[in-house]
């Protein structure tokens, strides 16, 4: 042990037993689940047009073949306002999975450090953030399914054919909940979509930092600029999201099948057989991987220039090594 003293997570880093710049207790949770609303709710509602356009793409490929085509095609058919479909309930659905998603993450990362104790906790440290990051997940879909799903049935409807408005697209998604299965039917292919994209990109996010500031940044991290800590994070941030759009885009084209009418009461099962394996991974992967890769970087950036303004430092760091 690095000392007699018992270790707290909370407190301080492990073995190192260097103090956390902000204790984490609740009011540091809450900040880092305002941070979250930050990053996921206003970057999912910037790239709305490039996932309508990718949605399309996945439900319609016939008519959607590219996203530059698919854009066009989009504008003029339904104007500039059809790039814009859903992007309210993208802002209320992914603000709620944000609060989740990393408020969480903070939360059961000290709380699974905690119980591994601290030689553990330094020591299968990827480990610890995978679980984390898909416990925290796993609350963030519930609370994102309803809105995620009238975003999709909004974006994936034809013109004229379903409200586009919030409440009257919620509306008739209750009203007719016997077909949509709203509120939580896509919880399911949500849990499929997000646990290994998040456990994907809070794992290799960390990973990243720890290599940059291991192998680049080799000095301590608190010595080097917040620009510099920052951009370490963006760079983490967005070969992370890289990655995680390839590790997610089947169950996400899955769940964008789900809005399409001519999949109206078919199992997942069958969805995926007749859209077939090979459609499944590859139709709107390039416009995904552009998409996933930009909003997750950003995503990052955003929140650590959050934490960083409330004084709670950048997120993760190089190896820890033993306090003197």
């Amino acid at each position: 042990m690095a000392s007699a003293t018992k270790w707290d997570s909370t407190l301080s880093e492990p073995i190192s037993r260097k103090p956390h710049p902000h204790p984490h207790n609740m009011l540091y949770y809450g900040k880092c689940m305002i941070g979250g609303i930050m990053s996921c709710g206003f970057t999912h509602t910037a790239v709305v047009p490039l996932d309508v356009t990718k949605c399309k793409m996945q439900v319609f490929p016939q008519k959607y073949t590219g996203l530059f085509s698919g854009i066009r095609t989009i504008v003029a058919e339904e104007g500039m306002g059809g790039l814009a479909l859903g992007w309210l309930p993208t802002f209320i659905g992914y603000s709620m999975q944000g609060l989740c998603k990393f408020g969480f993450y903070e939360l059961f990362k000290d709380v699974y450090a905690n119980a591994a104790g601290e030689e553990n906790a330094a020591k299968y440290k990827g480990f610890l953030w995978l679980g984390a990051s898909a416990s925290a997940e796993f609350f963030a879909d519930i609370a994102l399914c309803p809105m995620e799903m009238v975003k999709v049935k909004v974006q994936t409807s034809p013109a004229g054919t379903w409200p586009t408005d919030l409440v009257g697209a919620t509306s008739k998604m209750v009203e007719k909940s016997a077909e949509t299965r709203f509120p939580f039917g896509s919880v399911v292919p949500l849990w499929s979509r997000q646990i290994p994209y998040t456990m994907a990109k809070f794992y290799f996010f960390e990973k990243c930092v720890q290599l940059f500031y291991d192998n680049v940044f080799t000095q301590p991290k608190d010595t080097y600029s917040k620009p510099t800590q920052l951009g370490v994070t963006f760079a983490s941030g967005y070969l992370a999201g890289v990655i995680c759009a390839v590790v997610s885009h089947p169950a996400d084209n899955l769940v964008s099948q789900l809005g399409k009418a001519e999949h109206k009461g078919k199992g997942l099962g069958q969805i995926a057989s007749e859209v077939g394996a090979w459609n499944l991974c590859t139709k709107g992967i390039g416009t995904r991987i552009l998409m996933i890769g930009t909003l997750t970087g950003l995503q990052w950036w955003i929140y650590d220039t959050f934490k960083t303004a409330m004084g709670m430092g950048t997120t993760g760091g190089g190896t820890a090594k033993k306090a003197a």
